[in-house]
């Protein structure tokens, strides 16, 4: 039946638009990347009612930094059109001039990525003066338009301390979700002093959300000592608790350059390994089919062994899969 899934909640479908970036974000592949890939109109509208079989009712736009997608505006509409609630995670920089073509376009979450509390911090980090104000005005007015306004912040040992002031900024603004996960690089992450993270961090998670703006999910450095330990100690993030993790029943990660589906937006890469390296989503003779016997198989395995294996996981995701192990159900836009 058109639209069921085996878990009855509905599915999001990430679409990487482009790998083309106007940021220098230190910590990113797509740092100034002048790649010329965009995901095309065309390719929307022909995976949508694949999307609709599947399950799919949240799409989110990613890249890259979707707003240079010359096309974005039209693509949300599409997906407004189908019925998808649309969301788009950016840096912010041409947030203010195009947050109204957005709303008019039927944009129903934006995410912005800010990692200090700011200019003087976030745009160096960023390495994009400018950035900051941006972000955060086109936030207030997303907020002002009905658009659920969200902030994404990767933290490390160069910005943790920055976080209270961060949570304070984000409330001020009327942001309403904040995810803040552990920066993710090829080598140990080492934090001086592991006992003032807590001190400093600890009070975001146990402030009073009547008044402040708490993060989604798990503690970026794990909720007990043996996560902290793990993520300090050898830099593996708090993942889905054991036995299964149950976010990739509910999301697909297309890399649409390279014609990849994957069961999580932390999974990405470009390996052709039949299991870890997810699924073509258009196949050999043309036909799209997102749910393939390869994909269940790829996400079959991360369910069952994602909780013991994965290494770079996201407070989100983890606490998504948390969530529903223990309530049967999450709210919207909770990943």
């Amino acid at each position: 039946m058109e639209g069921s899934t085996l878990s009855g909640r509905d599915r999001y479908l990430f679409i990487r638009i482009l790998e083309a970036c106007n940021a220098d974000c230190f910590m990113c592949e797509y740092g100034l990347s002048r790649d010329r890939f965009r995901y095309s109109v065309e390719s929307f509208a022909e995976i949508l009612p694949e999307a609709k079989r599947a399950g799919i009712g949240y799409v989110r736009f990613t890249g890259g930094e979707p707003l240079m997608h010359a096309d974005v505006v039209q693509l949300v509409r599409l997906g407004t059109e189908h019925g998808m609630k649309m969301s788009i995670i950016t840096n912010g920089m041409q947030l203010p001039r195009k947050i109204e073509e957005l709303h008019a376009a039927g944009l129903a979450q934006v995410i912005v990525s800010l990692d200090g509390a700011s200019a003087e911090t976030h745009d160096v980090f960023r390495r994009s003066p400018g950035m900051f104000e941006n972000g955060l005005q086109g936030l207030r007015m997303a907020a002002e338009l009905g658009i659920l306004p969200r902030v994404n912040t990767v933290v490390g040992p160069h910005n943790y301390t920055e976080m209270p002031r961060l949570q304070a900024t984000l409330t001020e603004a009327g942001v309403k979700q904040w995810e803040l996960s552990a920066i993710k690089l090829n080598r140990h992450i080492a934090y001086p002093d592991p006992d003032d993270v807590r001190k400093v961090c600890d009070p975001i998670y146990e402030a009073d959300p009547a008044t402040h703006l708490i993060p989604l999910g798990r503690r970026f450095y794990g909720d007990n000592a043996e996560e902290q330990e793990r993520y300090f100690n050898s830099s593996v993030t708090p993942r889905a608790s054991e036995p299964l993790c149950h976010l990739v029943d509910d999301v697909i990660y297309l890399d649409a350059k390279n014609n990849r589906a994957f069961g999580c937006s932390c999974l990405p890469h470009r390996s052709e390994d039949e299991v870890m390296g997810g699924a073509p989503v258009v196949q050999e003779d043309g036909t799209v089919w997102l749910d393939s016997p390869r994909f269940r198989k790829h996400q079959d395995y991360f369910r069952t062994e994602g909780p013991t294996v994965c290494t770079g996981c996201s407070t989100t995701a983890a606490g998504y899969s948390d969530d529903v192990a223990r309530l049967g159900n999450v709210p919207e836009w909770q990943f």
